[in-house]
């Protein structure tokens, strides 16, 4: 008996410690990049390294991966981390990742990339450093047809459920964070900083993406904060504050062929201090693309000597003269648009532009509780222009609304 008793609690202690073996441990697989051959010299190119621990992290088949940048200055050219990968991956930045100076130096569109992965997240509290100031004065491709191709800090395509916390980017050659078919990803807590004269340094910038959230966000830098592209639908922007910069713009849209709908965009508790523009929409002059701009709300926002505090814009030319298919007529098709309590200061005089299109009217644009005075006036008096828009206002409008 006191044998069958001893034989059935080893078997008990074997099941145990088969369950508890089999188990998913709650902590990940570190790689230390500095570990991995990886120098904190800022010289050395760790491009080599870093990709072959994201290698051994991505192949990695059980339990959670998690790559570790510890403080320092490690010196990156330009690196692609490439997926699919059979776990989820953890990449943590503490130290600060350097770019190389001279652009040339960085022979792909993007200088840290993320391509085809699934449940990665990027957090810690290093910066990625763009070293783009030596790259600003050749960002003349509007004039200079043999301008030299520059590249984003970070970019990620056909990334899904995943997430980017906490980072800070510095003075980016070009764009500093850029999404393409990126669809269920959080961009909570990140910084972006570049000087209000740096060319083309888009804070973030996505297109054919769905279901991305960004909040807690300071942006400062020499274009749009955040530009919203072609194919992009179920947008959430909140508590971000832009400035310096180009405001949140959806745009350009509408010069080329195959563009798809914007849709379903809510932009809620944000200041705008010191930007060229606020709120900003801009569509081509061109019938390239008959898309749908739709279902977007802008509520609870704040401006703070803005340029152009409130901007539809279906006459959209950076730089005149402008060629166009049909000069006047944009075939992009604004509708179901709401501003809600969106009050501050203008620069101009004028503070509410919505310039739609002749062939396309704005359709169902509702304004509520528009408060926003000209900070040059003694009386703060501004005024609004309204062209080929059709809507209703509630509640306080300053300045008096145009409105059909």
């Amino acid at each position: 008996m006191a044998s069958i008793a001893f034989a059935f609690k080893a078997l008990c202690v074997s099941l145990l410690f088969i369950v508890v073996a089999s188990r998913p441990t709650g902590r990940p697989k570190v790689f230390n990049v500095q570990r991995h051959g990886s120098k904190p010299d800022g010289k050395t190119d760790n491009a080599n390294a870093f990709t072959s621990v994201w290698s051994r992290a991505c192949r990695r088949e059980s339990g959670r991966s998690k790559i570790y940048v510890p403080k320092g200055t490690f010196y990156l050219g330009g690196v692609e981390f490439v997926g699919p990968c059979k776990n989820p991956i953890e990449f943590v930045i503490d130290g600060t990742l350097l770019a190389p100076a001279n652009p040339r130096d960085i022979k792909q569109d993007t200088w840290i990339n993320f391509r085809y992965i699934n449940n990665l997240s990027i957090s810690g509290s290093g910066t990625l450093d763009g070293q783009g100031k030596q790259s600003w004065p050749l960002n003349d491709c509007h004039k200079n047809p043999n301008c030299p191709k520059l590249a984003m800090t970070m970019g990620f395509a056909f990334v899904n459920n995943s997430n980017i916390k906490d980072i800070t980017s510095l003075n980016s050659k070009m764009g500093h964070f850029n999404f393409f078919s990126v669809h269920h990803f959080d961009i909570i807590g990140v910084t972006i900083t570049a000087p209000g004269d740096s060319p083309n340094t888009d804070g973030i910038k996505m297109g054919s993406c769905s279901n991305i959230h960004i909040s807690n966000t300071n942006i400062g830098t020499g274009d749009d904060c955040i530009a919203i592209l072609s194919g992009t639908t179920n947008l959430d922007i909140s508590n971000v504050k832009c400035g310096p910069g180009h405001g949140i713009s959806v745009g350009s849209l509408g010069k080329n062929k195959d563009e798809k709908d914007v849709k379903d965009l809510t932009v809620r508790d944000i200041v705008f201090n010191g930007t060229s523009d606020g709120i900003r929409i801009k569509t081509w002059e061109s019938s390239a693309s008959k898309i749908l701009v739709s279902n977007f709300v802008y509520e609870n926002i704040q401006m703070i000597d803005v340029g152009k505090p409130i901007n539809i814009d279906q006459k959209y030319c950076p730089h005149p003269p402008c060629e166009h298919e049909q000069k006047g007529e944009s075939h992009v098709q604004i509708q179901d648009l709401k501003l809600k309590n969106i009050y501050g200061t203008s620069k101009n005089k004028v503070a509410v532009n919505l310039q739609c299109s002749k062939s396309f009217p704005c359709k169902n644009v509702e304004l509520i509780d528009i408060n926003i005075k000209h900070n040059g006036l003694e009386d703060g008096s501004s005024t609004a222009v309204c062209e080929n828009v059709d809507g209703s206002v509630r509640g306080k409008m300053v300045p008096q609304h145009c409105l059909n």
